[in-house]
């Protein structure tokens, strides 16, 4: 995350050189957008990697293009069959006689079990829409007695075991996890490892033949236990990333379902579903099996994602048949379950498909795109190593008039040369970049997962990182969610409810007309339950508002099943945030209907042309009476209070064929609803605008309601706007322009309106914009959005689909954690890339320029192999995994299309190789003589020097890379244990190398005054970073005291 003085200009002072022109390669060839990108852009970037050691491994977590194409050609093929075999088979069935039917015999097992039916049969039925034989079996209620469930009471639990056993589970056949010895094998497709293990054991045969045993065989036997340890250690780290992803993949596919079981409603997932359970629908669910309409309302089904019909089909006891994977767009119902698992169409499908991957992250391919780079540089200089090294030799060769003859040690000596130059690749192709993003997105989502937030997409916590603006849901977000009615006017008086003596005062003031009315606008108008639960107590189940109503008509005396029973309910017109109100017909037990509404309270008061008196009858609404309700409703709104207003309808005629009436009502109550802002928002909203990001409220709730509740929060500020759809839907595209920079509170809005507003901050203002959603009209802004936030409490499966990341508490404050560790994850990329970037660099360098002046070279096969683990898998571990730190969010966030590698990376790879190359070339050229070496193990002592002091510049250098900007590297250094245990790990190896593994490593042990010497050179290039920090980038730019660029605060950033 670099600060802002770096992300003005695309072009830098070190442009000027070639090797710093690599912005402007990766912006050309490996630039992709988070979220839907292009198949030209995913191909390009991959037909521009050119230099790639292992593609199985580097490209382990990238797109199969090829593969997610047939994989698309088959869905719509197997899309196209069910379609096709739907339409065919209900006309079939249109001439088969109901004698002529084929019979499906009872098996042992089904009959011994007490059932009686087939689960082909059941599945059969369902599949194919098969209305006369599902008459035949006494439709819904005869399956139910044949599966033996009560349709009131639903299966019972002892029952479960054995209705698995005989009907399956709820699972779909999946693709066996990877072993341990997979990555292995993975991990040893690397060909410049293949080459060196070619490499070694020609050395050790040539070695033993010269050498002899066991002497000969040392050189190449340390290559090759180098590359078992690099194998390994890269294999284990690769294994223990795909079991973290893995967990997150099981998450991802949980889905709680509600059912009737022993008699009460209870929440199961979706993988315990049985044949038999009743399923209860509602707007957004997914059908979790296949099953048949037991009863409902307006229950409208997408069965698009199965037959790519795009037409909602109306489930009802004429078209009763429900399919798994379909998803309820409209309406609610009860469904009982007939097949499962792979018995389902669905199911089958799953089990044919596999997509081909996800998408790679925009930061993958930047590093794929450096990988590249580098690679190209690296294998040029490994090439030209070996070609100095192969002509000094010829010429000291011919020099000494021995070009025509030929020995043994000879071929040695020019293996080693290859060897080396090999091992060179594989340190300068920094292969480990592109897979560092994904340990760092894996350990980031792991962690998120336990803060309660689940990442369905790699690329929304990188992106989550530059969020600009959140667009935020007040209720359930901002809010507890925990509502109870605080207030009511009824009857020209408001009351007030705090206990349960003041309900009983608010009863007894009432008639018994008023009461009996509002009660049944209550509990006839909903689409929650009251159920008794096991310890015999009432549960309410359903949305926290209606849930606030429930409770408050239960407090009032109110016996949900008694009114229930005493009206039959006709009709249903369930809530949706469009329409913002819910209505039900229902036949009165005198004779005539009476219609219910309820919903936000401007929109019931203007269908309303009556009133209810203090005796409970309808009297006529007068102007300055519905002025004198508006002042009641703006009165509780002002006070955060959300309003609603219920109202009835007197009808003398069945309207069941057609839309329920939308004027004529008679107001009964107004209902003021408490739902307190949840602890830690306003300071989660503070850390919010002082991290830069603009935090905007998006509400269907009165915009009284909203403005409080936006002060609260510390939204809305004093020049803010606060404004409704209505009116921004009104706007001319020049007049937003001028308007949403200034948009804090949205209230009454419909989907539609968030959609328009996320659409045009992202291509108007280029924010990158986080946007939270929970009803199925939602999924379009959650598509649209940079970050589709879903709330997975309140959140719909059809939002949860759509979104890229599941807020499982439905909180602010964890989105406020995920754009932290968005951050992190990108700061902590880059972290990595300069500490792996300044050894590429100074390994070539060493290695080259002392091949073209001495002859040979420092670093042998087998430590150059070391110091690519400590950069490579190492390093990754512990740089790409630290925790977020306080500072993260006292930044800018990163703008779209800023240099990945900025300036102050390049001053301080730039200044570290320096030194380090400064160090170890005087090191190679006059050590012997500045350390006093004599002897015959001099030069050997001289190389183990330079290899230790090489290794204890990188492990000084990657706790200097813990910040880039500040001084104080060592803040929260211990906060993160993988660090530490990274740093420790490597000093303990490097010692066993040196003083114990010399034969293989071609190392002696070192004295204690060369031990110490080679620490305090490695410690220098802290100094040496303290200096390059205190050099400016940009001369004149104002720097807060922690090296940021300071953020406008208040009304100046709002």
């Amino acid at each position: 995350m670099e600060s802002s003085s770096s992300s003005g200009e695309k072009k830098d002072s070190f442009s000027a050189l070639p090797l710093f022109d690599m912005e402007k390669i990766l912006r050309e060839d490996f630039d992709i957008q988070p979220k839907h990108s292009s198949q030209e852009a995913l191909k390009k970037w991959r037909s521009a990697v050119s230099i790639v050691k292992n593609p199985r491994r580097r490209f382990r977590h990238t797109a199969d293009l090829e593969k997610r194409n047939e994989s698309e050609k088959k869905k719509l093929g197997i899309q196209e069959k069910i379609r096709v075999a739907l339409y065919v088979q209900k006309a079939a069935l249109q001439f088969i006689d109901a004698g002529n039917l084929v019979e499906h015999l009872l098996s042992e097992e089904t009959r011994k079990a007490g059932y009686g039916i087939e689960s082909d049969e059941l599945a059969s039925i369902v599949q194919s829409h098969d209305s006369k034989r599902l008459k035949l079996h006494g439709g819904a209620d005869g399956t139910a007695r044949k599966i033996r469930v009560s349709l009131d009471s639903g299966v019972s639990s002892d029952e479960l075991r054995l209705r698995q056993k005989i009907y399956g589970f709820n699972r779909y056949v999946e693709k066996p996890p990877r072993s341990l010895w997979m990555f292995v094998w993975d991990a040893l497709q690397d060909l410049t490892l293949i080459i060196l293990m070619v490499c070694a054991v020609v050395s050790v045969v040539v070695g033993i033949a010269t050498e002899g045993w066991p002497k000969g065989m040392y050189d190449g036997l340390g290559i090759i236990l180098s590359i078992f340890l690099v194998v390994m250690v890269t294999a284990i780290s690769d294994y223990r990333q795909s079991l973290q992803f893995r967990d997150l993949d099981k998450e991802k596919k949980k889905i709680i379902v509600h059912v009737t079981r022993d008699g009460s409603r209870q929440k199961v997932s979706i993988y315990d579903l049985v044949v038999g359970d009743i399923v209860h629908l509602s707007i957004g669910d997914q059908v979790p099996a296949d099953g048949i309409f037991i009863s409902g309302y307006s229950l409208e089904i997408d069965e698009s994602s199965l037959t790519g019909e795009t037409e909602p089909v109306h489930a009802n006891p004429e078209k009763p048949f429900l399919l798994s994977g379909t998803k309820v767009q409209d309406g609610s119902g009860k469904m009982l379950v007939t097949s499962v698992g792979m018995k389902t169409e669905w199911g089958r499908l799953m089990e044919t498909l596999s997509d081909g991957g996800e998408d790679e992250t925009p930061l993958q391919v930047k590093l794929n795109g450096v990988a590249t780079i580098i690679g190209k540089i690296g294998l040029a200089f490994a090439v030209l190593t070996f070609l100095v090294l192969t002509v000094r030799f010829l010429v000291d060769k011919a020099l000494n008039n021995e070009l025509t003859k030929w020995t043994s040690s000879d071929a040695l000596e020019l293996l080693n040369y290859f060897a080396t130059a090999v091992t060179i690749i594989v340190v300068a192709v920094p292969e480990g970049l592109p897979l560092a993003v994904t340990l760092s997105l894996a350990f980031a989502m792991k962690k998120l997962m336990n803060d309660k937030a689940l990442v369905r997409h790699l690329s929304a916590c990188e992106t989550m990182g530059s969020a600009s603006c959140i667009c935020t849901d007040k209720t359930g977000t901002l809010t507890t969610n925990h509502m109870v009615v605080d207030k009511i006017w009824i009857c020209d008086e408001t009351k007030v409810i705090r206990h349960n003596d003041s309900v009983v005062a608010v009863k007894s003031a009432l008639s018994e007309g008023v009461v009996g009315i509002l009660l049944q606008a209550i509990f006839l108008n909903t689409g929650s339950e009251v159920v008794r639960g096991k310890d015999g107590k009432n549960n309410i189940l359903g949305t926290p508002t209606e849930s606030a109503l429930l409770e408050f008509g239960l407090r009032m005396g109110g016996d949900f099943d008694a009114q229930r029973g005493e009206c039959k309910i006709v009709k249903v017109e369930p809530f949706n945030s469009v329409k913002k109100k819910m209505s039900v017909l229902v036949a009165r037990s005198t004779g005539g209907f009476r219609v219910f509404c309820k919903g936000a309270s401007e929109i019931i008061l203007a269908m309303c042309n009556k009133i209810v008196d203090d005796k409970g009858e309808p009297v006529p609404l007068s102007e300055e009476r519905m002025m004198s309700v508006m002042d009641i409703i703006n009165g509780f709104s002002c006070e955060a209070l959300r309003t609603l207003c219920l109202a009835f309808k007197d009808m003398d005629e069945n309207l069941i064929g057609g839309s329920l009436p939308a004027d004529g009502y008679t107001l009964i109550v107004v209902v003021g609803i408490k739902d307190p802002v949840r602890p830690g928002v306003r300071e989660a909203v503070q850390t919010c605008l002082a991290a830069g990001i603009t935090v905007r409220m998006v509400t269907g709730d009165n915009i009284n309601t909203a403005k409080a509740i936006a002060k609260e929060c510390g939204i809305l500020t004093n020049d803010g706007l606060a404004i409704e759809g209505p009116e921004f839907r009104s706007k001319s595209p020049e007049e937003m322009k001028k308007l949403i920079p200034r948009i804090q509170v949205m209230a009454r809005s419909l989907p539609l309106d968030k959609h328009t507003l996320v659409t045009n901050l992202r291509n108007m203002f280029g924010e990158v914009v986080a946007v939270t959603g929970d009803g199925t009209n939602d999924a379009p802004a959650l598509h649209e959005s940079d970050i589709g936030l879903a709330m997975g409490i309140a959140g719909t499966e059809v939002a949860k689909e759509n979104a890229d990341v599941i807020i499982m508490d439905d909180n602010f404050k964890t989105i406020v954690n995920v754009a932290r560790w968005g951050r992190a994850v990108y700061i902590n990329i880059q972290k990595f890339v300069q500490f792996q970037l300044t050894v590429n660099v100074v390994a070539l360098m060493l290695n080259f320029g002392s091949a073209c002046i001495s002859g040979s070279a420092p670093l042998t096969a087998v430590q150059l192999l070391w110091v690519n683990m400590i950069m490579d898998t190492l390093g990754a571990l512990a740089l790409a995994t630290e925790p977020p730190n306080d500072g993260l969010m006292k930044r800018p966030p990163v703008g779209r299309g800023e240099n990945f590698i900025t300036r102050i990376m390049w001053k301080n790879i730039i200044g570290q190789s320096i030194y380090q190359l400064a160090v170890l070339a005087v090191l190679n050229f006059d050590g012997e003589k500045l350390l006093r070496l004599t002897g015959s193990d001099s030069t050997a002592v001289l190389n183990t020097f330079i290899f230790n002091t090489f290794v204890f510049c990188q492990v000084f250098n990657e706790i200097n890379s813990r910040d880039m900007e500040k001084i104080n590297v060592f803040r929260g250094m211990f906060d993160s244990w993988v660090f530490v245990a990274v740093m420790v790990v490597t000093v303990a190896f490097q010692i066993i190398i040196v003083e114990f593994l010399g034969t293989f490593a071609s190392t002696v042990p070192l004295s204690w005054q060369l031990w110490l010497l080679s620490v305090l050179i490695g410690f220098v290039s802290m100094i040496v970073a303290v200096i390059l920090k205190c050099i400016p980038i940009e001369p004149g730019k104002n720097k807060s005291h922690d090296g940021y660029e300071a953020l406008p605060r208040g009304p100046e950033l709002a």
